[in-house]
């Protein structure tokens, strides 16, 4: 971790760029699911986890585009219910897709959800 030691009596002025949450993003980005057409994200962080979510979306129908900080996702074509194993093994939060798909389409398919040897 870095260490900013200050001397002097001089103000302190700048900005910094806060990251979004992966464990804000990740349900919301399940959540779109529920949408069932065009939803706007800011500030997702890019990261394995996110990605993996995006592939799962990609998987039942839907698209992710990516511009700058904002990721547009439109699950109006969703028509698969069926999470592959391989997503789901990559990691435990993939399961949130299972309320969304539930709660919109009444229906979903998903094996044990990954990371984890419980």
């Amino acid at each position: 971790m870095a260490k900013y030691i200050i001397k002097g009596r001089k103000k302190l002025e700048g900005s910094v760029e806060i990251s979004g949450a992966k464990n804000a993003s990740l349900p919301i980005i399940a959540a779109t699911v529920l949408n069932a057409g065009k939803t706007t994200l800011y500030n997702v962080p890019d990261i394995h986890d996110t990605e993996m979510m995006f592939k799962i979306l990609s998987e039942l129908g839907g698209k992710v585009t990516k511009k700058s900080n904002k990721i547009i996702i439109d699950t109006s074509k969703i028509k698969n219910f069926k999470i592959s194993e391989d997503l789901m093994r990559q990691m435990r939060s993939s399961v949130t897709f299972a309320g969304s798909l539930l709660g919109k389409y009444r229906k979903v398919t998903f094996s044990y959800p990954g990371d984890c040897d419980i």
